[in-house]
C-alpha cells in the first residue's frame, strides 16, 4: 500500500477520531488517503492556529488526541501557538505536517526549514518519517507519548516524496498499561505528615480533573474535612457547593485565597504545575511544609521545598491515603478549619455581591459571571480566553464538576476561546458551550467565525467589549499608576455576527443579561452576544483585595 494510505490505517488503529487543519500541496497524498476512511473526520478550519486550539480542547475534554494538520513552511509556523498551549497545559495532541521531498531537505529551497527542530522545545517529542515503513513505529510510539502523563503535544512529520512510497508493512496494535503506584512506605509517610497537622490544606492542581483523581480527591476531604483550593486548571475538582471547596487561587495579589494557605501550617499539593501559580507567590522562601502528590517527579524551585514526595498515579496515591483515613478514623482527626472556613465565607460573600446588580451602559464583570452560571448547567461548559476577563473568570466563576471550565493558564495564549468552543459543541453537541473573550482576543481567531456556522456549531461566545488591551492597561496601572495607550477600535459586532450567518445579541443593561443569554442558547447555531463591560473594576478589585486581606 502507498505510505499516506498506512499512516491513515495507524491513526485509526489509535482510535483518532478527528482531524482539524488546513491542508496544502505538500500533504495531498495523505489527505487524498484520509478520504478514503470513514472512521476519521476531518474538520476544515480557516487557520492552523485554530486548528491547533481545536484539537487541544478535544484532547482536553476526552483524554484522547485528535490531530491538527498544516503544510510545511508557514502551514507548520501558523500551528505553533496553539501546540505549545496544548502542550503546557497538559491536552494530548498529534500534530501532523506535511514536508518538502525528502531529496531537498539538505539545502535552500521553497519554504523548507527546519520544522521538527522549530517544535522540539514546545512538544514532548517531534519526528520526521524518514522511510515508509517506519509509520507502524512512528504513530504508536507518538500516540503513547502524548497520553502518557503528563499529557502534551507531539509532532509527526511526513515528506511528500515518503508519503508516495509503496510498503507492506502493518500498524501495529495499540496495547494499554497501567500506571506506576507509589510504594506503601512513602504513602504512609505523607499520612504521618498530614495527621500531625494543625490547619493542613489542600492545593488541587491540573492533575485533579482527571475523572478518577477527583472522585477521589472528593472522598478524601469530605473525609478529613481538609479545604481545598484548586488552581484555574483544576475548578470542579470539588464541587462548588461542598463545605471543603475554598475556591480557586491564582490571581497575582494577595487574595483571600492566598491569606488561607499563609494559615496553613501543612499544604497537600495535589496534581499541581508551577506554570500555573508560581510557589513564589503563595509560598516565598519555600517555608511551609509540603506534602507533592503527582503522576511524574515535581520541577525544582527554591520556593517549593518538598519534605515528602508521592510519584504515581495519583487517583491511586489518592485512594491510598483514604485507605488511611478510614483506618485511622476521621473521627479521630484534631485538624482546625478556621481558615479554610474563612476563606470559603468570604469568597462566596464576594462572589454574590452584585448579582442583583441593574446598572445601564455598562456591566460589571461580577454580574456577568454570576449571570452565566445561573445560565449554565453543572455539566455545561464556559471557555476562557486570555485578557483581564480571564482573572475575572479565575476568582468568579466556579464549578461543579471537573472540565466545566477551562482556562489557558500555562502558555496563555489569546485567541483560545472561539475555536475551543467549536471543538467542545463536537465532543457534546448537547452541552451548553460558552465561550468568554475579550474584544482583542476574539478578533485573533475570528475567521473561525465562518467554521462555526459551516459545522452549525452548538455555541455562544460573549464578547466583553472595552476597545483596549485591558488586562495589560491594569498591570501596567498597577505596577506604575499609570499605563501606556492600549485603545483600539472594533466592528460592529453584531453586524459581524450576521454576515458570518450568527445570531447576534447586543446587551447593554444588567437588568437583561440573563435573559439575553439563555435566548442565544435557545437560537439555532452559533450566537454571539456583545456587553460593554465596566473595566473600571479592575483596579477597584485590586484595591478590595487588600482590603480583603486586612481584615481576616
Amino acid at each position: 500500500m502507498k505510505a499516506s494510505d498506512l499512516f491513515v490505517k495507524c491513526l485509526e488503529e489509535e482510535g483518532i477520531e478527528y482531524i482539524f487543519g488546513v491542508p496544502g500541496e505538500e500533504n495531498a497524498d495523505f489527505m487524498i488517503s484520509l478520504e478514503e476512511t470513514d472512521k476519521i473526520k476531518f474538520i476544515l478550519t480557516r487557520h492552523e492556529q485554530g486548528a491547533a486550539f481545536m484539537a487541544e480542547i478535544y484532547g482536553r475534554l476526552t483524554g484522547k488526541p485528535a490531530g491538527c494538520l498544516g503544510t510545511l513552511g508557514p502551514g507548520a509556523t501558523n500551528l505553533i501557538t496553539g501546540v505549545a498551549d496544548s502542550n503546557m497545559d497538559r491536552a494530548p495532541m498529534l500534530v501532523l505536517t506535511g514536508q518538502g521531498s525528502s531529496e531537498r531537505l539538505h539545502k535552500e529551497s521553497h519554504q523548507v526549514m527546519d520544522v521538527v527542530g522549530m517544535f522540539k522545545p514546545v512538544t514532548k517529542w517531534a519526528q520526521m518519517v524518514y522511510h515508509a515503513d517506519n509509520i507502524p513505529e512512528i504513530i504508536r510510539k507518538a500516540v503513547r507519548i502524548a497520553t502518557t502523563e503528563k499529557p502534551g503535544a507531539v509532532l509527526v512529520e511526513l515528506p511528500e516524496d515518503i508519503a508516495k512510497k509503496q510498503t507492506s508493512v502493518e500498524p501495529i496494535e495499540p496495547r494499554q498499561f497501567r500506571r506506576p503506584v507509589a510504594d506503601d512506605k512513602i504513602v504512609n509517610q505523607a499520612w504521618e505528615a498530614i495527621s500531625q497537622a494543625k490547619r493542613p490544606i489542600i492545593l488541587a492542581g491540573n492533575g485533579c480533573i482527571r475523572r478518577r483523581a477527583a472522585g477521589q480527591l472528593r472522598k478524601f476531604a469530605e473525609s478529613t474535612g481538609i479545604g481545598v483550593l484548586n488552581t484555574m486548571m483544576a475548578k470542579g475538582c470539588v464541587d462548588m457547593d461542598s463545605d471543603q471547596c475554598c475556591y480557586t487561587i491564582g490571581l497575582g495579589g494577595k487574595d483571600v485565597p492566598a491569606v488561607a494557605i499563609e494559615r496553613a501550617d501543612l499544604v497537600l499539593s495535589l496534581g499541581y504545575d508551577m506554570v500555573e501559580y508560581h510557589p513564589g507567590l503563595w509560598n516565598p522562601g519555600g517555608k511551609k511544609k509540603v506534602v507533592h502528590c503527582d503522576f511524574i517527579p515535581s520541577e525544582v524551585d527554591e520556593n517549593y521545598r518538598i519534605e515528602t514526595e508521592i510519584v504515581g498515579d495519583l487517583a491511586h496515591t489518592l485512594w491510598m491515603l483514604n485507605e488511611r483515613v478510614a483506618a485511622h478514623g476521621p473521627e479521630n482527626l484534631d485538624f482546625d478549619h478556621s481558615h479554610t472556613q474563612l476563606c470559603r465565607e468570604k469568597m462566596t460573600e464576594e462572589f454574590e455581591a452584585h448579582k442583583d446588580d441593574t446598572t445601564e451602559g455598562k456591566i460589571r464583570p461580577q454580574k456577568a459571571l454570576w449571570d452565566a452560571r445561573q445560565v449554565l448547567r453543572p455539566t455545561d461548559l464556559l471557555l476562557s480566553d486570555v485578557g483581564a476577563h480571564k482573572m475575572w473568570i479565575a476568582r468568579y466563576f466556579q464549578c461543579h464538576e471537573p472540565n466545566t471550565c477551562l482556562i489557558p493558564n500555562g502558555f496563555c495564549s489569546m485567541g483560545f476561546s472561539l475555536p475551543g468552543a467549536i471543538a467542545a459543541s463536537i465532543v457534546d453537541p448537547e452541552q451548553r458551550v460558552l465561550g468568554i473573550c475579550g474584544d482583542a482576543g476574539f478578533l485573533m481567531n475570528v475567521q473561525e467565525m465562518e467554521t462555526a456556522k459551516r459545522y452549525n456549531s452548538n455555541i455562544t461566545i460573549m464578547i466583553w467589549e472595552d476597545n483596549a488591551y485591558g488586562l495589560i492597561a491594569w498591570k501596567q496601572f498597577n505596577q506604575f499608576g499609570k499605563h501606556t495607550d492600549l485603545a483600539f477600535g472594533n466592528p460592529e459586532f453584531v453586524a459581524l455576527a450576521e454576515a458570518f450567518g450568527w445570531n447576534g445579541f447586543r446587551c447593554n443593561n444588567a437588568a437583561d443579561l440573563q435573559d439575553t443569554l439563555e435566548k442565544s442558547f435557545e437560537a439555532e447555531g452559533p450566537s454571539l452576544v456583545v456587553i460593554p463591560i465596566d473595566y473600571e473594576e479592575n483596579n477597584k478589585l485590586t484595591q478590595r483585595m487588600g482590603e480583603l486581606t486586612a481584615s481576616i
